[in-house]
């Protein structure tokens, strides 16, 4: 693996922080409507499960099961507006009832897929790295 791969990966990490903490502060800017009527916060959470999904993808060796994994996880997260409009049936992801429900099990579960990728990935990488003796 050479050394651009972990670079990027991190980097992607990063941003993948750096939206989940604009998230999380509940700043009113989260809710700034983008051209379209798409609110500015349901972008940054989209942004921020393929970034976190992307830097699993990146740090995962090239060949084998453990990067098809990681590229489904990303291919989940970057359907994850998507669905989430589709289920919503309205841009700023007001839900009703059963779809809601549906929503929050379908939101976590790509969270923790993409989070436990990450970590997957980052414990081979390291494993990988501390075999070679760098």
């Amino acid at each position: 693996m050479n050394g651009e791969r972990p670079v990027a990966a991190f980097a992607w990490l990063l941003l993948a922080s750096l939206c989940f903490m604009a998230i999380a502060s509940g700043g009113a800017f989260i809710e700034t409507t983008l051209p379209g009527g798409l609110p500015l916060g349901n972008a940054i959470v989209a942004v921020g499960l393929c970034a976190l999904a992307l830097a699993s993808v990146m740090l995962s060796p090239n060949s084998g099961w453990q990067r098809r994994v990681c590229s489904g996880v990303f291919i989940l997260s970057v359907l994850w507006l998507p669905v989430s409009l589709l289920l919503a049936r309205n841009l700023l992801l007001n839900f009703g009832g059963r779809n809601g429900d549906i929503w929050i099990v379908f939101t976590l579960a790509v969270l923790a897929l993409a989070l436990g990728c990450w970590l997957w990935a980052l414990t081979v990488w390291m494993y990988r790295l501390k075999a070679r003796g760098n």
